[in-house]
């Protein structure tokens, strides 16, 4: 997976600077998780991977598939991708593009997960300690896990805050045994 990141990060970046120079940001983005769906879907992958089609005849499938959502722009980075034989990568390009955008705009999804239902005064609360501590406008989507003892888990990209009872009782455990 780690060399999926790498290989995509490139191209995530360059997509980036360039839509963000020309204003475009969202619709880069729209057009990016369109190409990422139809690349992660399996008869798709199954041409990509095929052999015996030239780098143009896999670029102009998948514009073809695509659609009219696809811009010259975009359209024109995925004949970029094929010809260097990148296609695979357009789900990774996409996630780290979204990354990038959310950066710039100071943004974060944050996920919540809990044992119950959060009335929407706790959300809104927790969105705003969060956003004060992330120094990010952000965005909570919220779930439940019967699992749960009690308590919340939040996962906000790569941080994730163990708010379990669950979690706690193992931390417990481990100091326990240290």
């Amino acid at each position: 997976m780690a060399e999926l990141s790498t290989l995509a990060r490139p191209y995530a970046k360059a997509a980036f600077e360039y839509a963000r120079e020309h204003n475009a940001l969202a619709q880069w983005s729209e057009q990016l998780l369109t190409t990422s769906a139809v690349a992660a879907d399996d008869g798709m992958a199954a041409v990509l991977n095929n052999p015996s089609l030239t780098d143009e005849q896999q670029a102009q499938t998948m514009i073809e598939v695509c659609g009219d959502v696809l811009g010259a722009e975009v359209k024109n980075f995925v004949s970029i991708l094929a010809s260097n034989k990148r296609l695979a990568l357009l789900p990774e390009i996409s996630s780290q593009f979204e990354l990038f955008k959310a950066n710039q705009e100071k943004s974060v999804d944050v996920e919540v997960i809990s044992a119950f239902d959060l009335t929407e005064a706790t959300t809104v609360k927790l969105a705003d300690v969060l956003g004060k501590k992330l120094e990010r406008e952000v965005k909570v989507s919220t779930s439940t896990d019967k699992d749960l003892l009690g308590g919340v888990l939040i996962r906000a990209g790569d941080l994730v805050i163990d708010g379990s009872v669950r979690g706690r009782l193992n931390k417990l455990a481990e100091a326990l045994n240290s």
